[in-house]
């Protein structure tokens, strides 16, 4: 959706009392990074809520023959496809070919970014030819060199399907200090089809208010909104350093706050947090300003406690119900395979692909239901090619760091024992800390592990849990949510007749489980199972998380993938790493795979897992 029709929605269903706020991220120089980007990214979203986000400009390129870096394209593309965020792009025109400029543009619309900040970037380039500057080639080979004439395109080979935002400059541009040309370019922009402007950081709210009561003076109608850029204070010296470099004014008054503090990290971030929401009120009740922008610089908390702090000082609420850091409280959630539930960068990679051949293949009537998700069963859903992924997140020196070299299965056990009590943050099939739930199974779960049957997910039951639960709580207030006990593992192939013994001696109907091995001479199939869903005022029923059989086949492939390239990351030239090797080796010749569901989560006993302790050595 385009921002400024956002932004009109927003403040009308909301009576024009609070501000919308949205988020701006810098891609990654990594391709790692721009992993963790899209955790950062749908977490500050769980979290807050933000109106769009927006991604500042990098072309991208290669570090080496196979590695690419991240592009500006390729994050918007995972915003607004899998992430499913309204999404702004950044895109700057000077020294860019026209085959650049028109092959990011079409990228961007191709993925279902609407919105695009034209802006100029570094200044224009001469062309050198025989040792001397060519103007003319210069213009052939770079035909942009103000971000009006990148507004102009944009207008004449979209019309109206991107809505166009621009930047400007309060206290002066170090290309030219006198504000009055500096509006009368932004006007330019504006007349050329540009409906919203954001600025750049500043702290003086004076300045930046006299120089609005200018800008409307000189024409610029009053629906181009006039969207602040925010910058959270996180240090006394990276505050002087960017202020410096932007050549903005900083106020005595706040220079008389920071500097006394400017060695306790904590104190001065306290009170830069208050004077900022300060900053923001003055802002929003001066009348110029209806929405925040807020540069993150890819960092969680510092936006996220001035909004805290704003709505204090408000009055009102600006942030969802309950939600806070590292809370899934009021984030409606969509139906997903739980086998991802520690994998996101994998499932973001899935979604990108089913979401791109649903767009090809539309004609054909092949589509996916609605949903953040989508349908596993579509051949789109798992295509990553898992021989020309990498799918250990951590490099191999950084693996061997970490998780070692475990050279039995007990070894393998505790590796994943020390995962579970949070004494590592991953492990090769688990991107993420372990999630809070897994306390509630904590002990059961390390019994298992040292019984030699090895853990790979786990969730815990719920029966009507207030939504508004900080652990397992998800979706909109005053609901309740409802949680199957599920645990997914590695089992011994020897150990198979003796799981069916157990669960026949069980009632047969409580346990739905899948089987397979590495290489699918095994599969062992009951039922697909909904294992997470919500009840909430005035709704249907909201099921979000699912097991069934083409993503666990997906899920599976993937996980011994995963198994075979940790094994390839081991030296065999040491005895330790020769032993790992054999390990792995057996997990990949010797174990099955079981996703197991009790689907009892009315009776508060764990019998799935007291089951399971039975098959233990």
């Amino acid at each position: 959706m385009k921002v400024d029709e956002k932004i009109e929605n927003y403040q009308k269903d909301n009576s024009y009392e609070i501000p919308s706020f949205s988020y701006e991220y810098f891609v990654p120089k990594t391709l790692q990074g721009s992993y963790n980007l899209y955790e950062r990214i749908d977490k500050m979203n769980m979290d807050s809520n933000p109106l769009f986000i927006d991604v500042t400009w990098n072309a991208g390129g290669v570090i080496s023959p196979n590695i690419p870096i991240p592009k500006t394209n390729d994050i918007i593309e995972t915003s607004q496809q899998a992430l499913q965020l309204d999404s702004c792009m950044h895109m700057t025109c000077t020294n860019m070919t026209m085959k650049e400029i028109d092959s990011a543009l079409k990228k961007a619309y191709e993925s279902g970014c609407e919105n695009i900040l034209a802006l100029r970037g570094d200044p224009p380039r001469s062309v050198e030819q025989n040792g001397k500057e060519n103007v003319d080639a210069s213009v052939d080979k770079y035909p942009f060199k103000y971000a009006k004439d990148l507004v102009r395109y944009i207008k004449e080979k979209y019309g109206d399907h991107f809505c166009i935002g621009v930047a400007a400059y309060p206290e002066g541009h170090p290309e030219e200090a006198n504000s009055d040309v500096l509006i009368k370019y932004l006007k330019e922009k504006v007349d050329l089809g540009a409906t919203f402007i954001i600025t750049q950081m500043f702290y003086n709210t004076d300045i930046f208010i006299a120089w609005c009561e200018k800008v409307r003076a000189a024409g610029i109608p009053e629906n181009v909104h006039i969207i602040p850029g925010i910058m959270p204070i996180t240090s006394y010296d990276s505050f002087l350093r960017r202020c410096n470099w932007c050549q903005i004014n900083v106020p005595q008054d706040l220079n008389e706050v920071l500097k006394p503090v400017q060695q306790d990290d904590e104190a001065l971030r306290n009170l830069a947090t208050n004077y900022v929401a300060k900053m923001c009120l003055k802002l929003f009740k001066s009348g110029h300003v209806k929405h925040l922008h807020f540069y993150t610089m890819n960092l969680e908390k510092g936006s996220y406690v001035i909004l805290k702090e704003l709505e204090r000082l408000l009055g009102k609420r600006l942030l969802p119900l309950a939600a806070g850091l590292n809370s899934n409280a009021n984030k409606e959630k969509e139906m997903k395979p739980i086998f991802w539930k520690s994998r996101p960068f994998s499932y973001v990679e899935r979604k990108k692909k089913s979401k791109i051949l649903k767009a090809r293949t539309k004609s054909t009537g092949n589509e996916f239901p609605n949903g953040r998700f989508g349908d596993s069963s579509s051949p789109a859903f798992g295509n990553l090619d898992l021989s020309l992924t990498q799918l250990i997140r951590q490099a191999e020196s950084k693996s061997l760091s970490v998780w070692g070299t475990p050279t039995s299965i007990k070894e393998l056990g505790d590796l994943i024992i020390g995962y579970l009590k949070g004494d590592l943050r991953s492990l090769p099939w688990c991107d993420t800390p372990v999630a809070l739930e897994a306390k509630q199974l904590l002990r059961l779960l390390i019994s298992i592990n040292q019984g030699g049957i090895l853990t790979v997910n786990s969730q815990p039951k719920a029966n009507g849990v207030p939504s508004s639960d900080q652990v397992l709580g998800w979706g909109p207030s005053m609901g309740y949510v409802y949680q199957k006990q599920y645990i997914e593992f590695l089992l011994p192939k020897r150990k198979l007749k003796q799981f069916f013994e157990l669960v026949d001696q069980k009632n047969s109907s409580t346990f739905t489980f899948m089987i397979s091995d590495a290489d699918d001479e095994v599969f062992i199939y009951k039922g697909d199972d909904a294992v997470t869903w919500g009840c909430f005022p005035g709704r249907e029923i909201v099921t979000t998380t699912i097991v069934e059989k083409n993503s666990f086949l997906m899920w599976r492939d993937e996980l011994f993938a995963i198994i075979k390239e940790w094994k390839n990351n081991f030296d065999t030239i040491t005895e330790n790493a020769a032993k790992s090797v054999e390990v792995m080796t057996e997990i990949l010749d010797d174990y099955l795979l079981v996703s197991l569901i009790d689907n009892d989560y009315v009776n508060p006993g764990d019998l799935l897992l007291f089951t399971l302790l039975q098959l233990t050595d």
